[in-house]
C-alpha cells in the first residue's frame, strides 16, 4: 500500500468519524485497531497496540494534567471565584462597561490559577452574564467576554491543553507554559480596551448603573485577602518553572496545594467539597489520558505506514519559504477549529506538523504558541465552537444562538490580529522562555 493511500485512509477515516459525531477517543480507537492490523502484522500488531497504549500514558511529563485540573475544580467547588469578581468590581467602579470588564479581569485571573477553560466560561457565565442582562447591558456585550476571556485560559498557564500539546509535539512543555503569558495578557489587555471604547461609543450597549460604594480599607479588603493570595498561586508555579527550581510537575504539585491550603484557611474547604473536586479531576484527567492513548498509536501507526515520512518530505520538497509552510498550517488549523475540537486538532496535525518544523529548524517553542492561539480561536468559531456551546447552556432564555455568534466576533478578530502579531513578531511568544531558566 502507497504512503498516498495509507494517508487518505488514516488521515481520511479519522476525520470522518469526528464528522459522523463518534466521540474523539473512539474515533481513534477505530482506526488505531485498523491500522495496527494492517501495518503492525495483525494479531502481533494488536499486542503491541496494548503494549504502546501502557506506556503513551506511563510518562512523568503528564502529571500536571490532573495537578492543574485539580487547582480549577477546588477553587471553582468552594466559591473562592466570587470573592474574586468582587475584589476586582470594587476596584473599577467608574470604568464604561465596568461589568464586563470586571468579566475579562476576573477570567484572567482565574486562567492564573485554573487548567480549565469550559470551567472558567461556565462559572463566569452562569455567575455574571445573568447579573449584567438585568443591568440593561445588551447580551451580545454580556456574552462576549465571557466566552473569550475564557478562551485566553489556555493561553495563560497553568493550562492541561498546553501540556497536552508539549507532551504530543515534544516542545519543553515550560517554556511553552510560559511562552504563553505575554501573548494572553496582550488579548487580555486588548479585551478591556476593545469594551471600554465600544461603551464610550455606544452607552446604550452597557447603561451606567450606581455601584454601592465602599470607603477606605473596605474597598481594598476583597482585594488583599482573596485576590492577592489566589494570584500567588500562578506567582509560584509560573516562577518555580522560570527560575529552574522546579520541573513542570513539581510547581504543578506546589500550585495544587498551595490551592488546597488556601481553600483551608479561607474555611471553604469540606469534605463534600473536596470529593467533588477530586471526582470531576479523575473524570477530566482520565478522559484526557484515554485521548492521549488515541494520540499516541496513532502517530506511530503514521509513522509504520510511511504517510508521516511522504507528507513530510513532500512538503519540504515543495521548495517553500518557511513561514508560507507556517502559514499554511495556521490556515489549515483555523479551518479545522471550524468543525472538530482542540484534541482532534493536535492528534490529526501534529504527527504531520511536527517532522516538517523540525526539518525546516524553526523555533519550536514560536510554532507551539501559534498552535495554542489556533486553538484558543477554535474554542470561539462558529459554528460549533465549544466555548459557544458552553455559553448557551449557562445563559438565560433570552439570550439567542445568534446573540453569542454576534458577541464573538469582535474578539475572534483580535484574536486573529494577535495571531498576526506573533507570526511577524515570534519575540512576543519567545522573549520570556528566553530570559528565564525553562
Amino acid at each position: 500500500m502507497t504512503w498516498q493511500l495509507a494517508a487518505w485512509l488514516l488521515l481520511g477515516g479519522s476525520t470522518v468519524l469526528l464528522f459522523l459525531g463518534l466521540p474523539v477517543a473512539f474515533s481513534f480507537l477505530v482506526i488505531n485497531l485498523l491500522g495496527a492490523w494492517l501495518w503492525l502484522g495483525g494479531e502481533p500488531g494488536m499486542v503491541q497496540l496494548a503494549r504502546n497504549s501502557v506506556s503513551s500514558v506511563m510518562s512523568f511529563s503528564l502529571t500536571p494534567i490532573p495537578l492543574f485540573v485539580l487547582m480549577g475544580e477546588v477553587l471553582f467547588h468552594t466559591g473562592l471565584a466570587v470573592k474574586v469578581i468582587d475584589g476586582i468590581e470594587r476596584l473599577i467602579v467608574q470604568v464604561p462597561g465596568r461589568l464586563a470588564v470586571v468579566a475579562v479581569v476576573s477570567g484572567t485571573v482565574f486562567s492564573a490559577i485554573s487548567g480549565s477553560t469550559i470551567a472558567t466560561t461556565a462559572m463566569l457565565g452562569s455567575l455574571m452574564v445573568p447579573v449584567m442582562l438585568a443591568r440593561g447591558y445588551h447580551p451580545t456585550l454580556a456574552t462576549g467576554p465571557v466566552m473569550a476571556i475564557g478562551a485566553v485560559d489556555m493561553l495563560i498557564p497553568p493550562s492541561a491543553l498546553t501540556v497536552l500539546l508539549g507532551s504530543l509535539s515534544g516542545i519543553s512543555i515550560s517554556k511553552l507554559l510560559i511562552g504563553g503569558v505575554l501573548p494572553g495578557l496582550v488579548l487580555s489587555a486588548a479585551f478591556v480596551a476593545y469594551i471600554v471604547v465600544r461603551v464610550r461609543l455606544d452607552p446604550a450597549l452597557a447603561p451606567h448603573s450606581e455601584p454601592v460604594k465602599h470607603h477606605g480599607f473596605e474597598r481594598l479588603r476583597p482585594l488583599v485577602v482573596y485576590v492577592l493570595p489566589l494570584v500567588s498561586i500562578f506567582g509560584v508555579v509560573v516562577g518555580a518553572m522560570a527560575a529552574g527550581w522546579g520541573t513542570p510537575t513539581e510547581s504543578a504539585a506546589i500550585g495544587a496545594l498551595a490551592t488546597v491550603v488556601l481553600a483551608m484557611a479561607y474555611r471553604a474547604l469540606t469534605w463534600r467539597i473536596l470529593l467533588q473536586s477530586l471526582k470531576g479531576t479523575v473524570a477530566v484527567s482520565a478522559m484526557i489520558l484515554f485521548i492521549i492513548i488515541g494520540a499516541t498509536t496513532f502517530a506511530q501507526i503514521l509513522s509504520f505506514s510511511g504517510a508521516s515520512n511522504g507528507l513530510a518530505q513532500m512538503i519540504t520538497g515543495s521548495h517553500l519559504p518557511p513561514w508560507a509552510v507556517i502559514a499554511g498550517m495556521m490556515l489549515m488549523l483555523l479551518f479545522l477549529g471550524i468543525f472538530v475540537d482542540q484534541v482532534s486538532m493536535m492528534m490529526i496535525t501534529l504527527p504531520i506538523f511536527m517532522p516538517v518544523v523540525q526539518a525546516l529548524g524553526i523555533d519550536l517553542v514560536w510554532f507551539g504558541v501559534l498552535f495554542l492561539i489556533c486553538m484558543q480561536l477554535g474554542l470561539l468559531l462558529p459554528p460549533h465552537g465549544l466555548l459557544l456551546m458552553t455559553m448557551k447552556g449557562v445563559a438565560p432564555p433570552q439570550v439567542t444562538m445568534l446573540h453569542i455568534f454576534q458577541a464573538v466576533v469582535p474578539f475572534v478578530a483580535m484574536s486573529l490580529l494577535l495571531l498576526v502579531l506573533v507570526f511577524f513578531v515570534p519575540a512576543v511568544a519567545t522573549w520570556l522562555p528566553s530570559r528565564v531558566g525553562a
